[in-house]
């Protein structure tokens, strides 16, 4: 994890991945993203590079099928 890698407010986040906040906090709470606390409020951000990785397993293409 690089130190340049930025954080994203879950907006931010949500806008990035394509889906409804609540979805991400969902997603977050079910422990499919990783979420970091920050502040006395506790508020939740999410690593871009998380993000990213966490849509390249959700588009990860199956294996094709030998058609006969």
């Amino acid at each position: 994890m690089k130190d340049n890698d930025p954080m994203l407010t879950p907006r931010e986040a949500s806008r990035f991945l394509g889906v409804h906040p609540n979805t991400l906090r969902r997603w977050s709470n079910d422990r499919l993203l990783k979420t970091y606390r920050i502040g006395s409020r506790r508020d939740r951000r999410f690593r871009q590079s998380e993000l990213v990785r966490f849509l390249g397993e959700a588009v990860e293409p199956s294996a094709p099928e030998k058609s006969q």
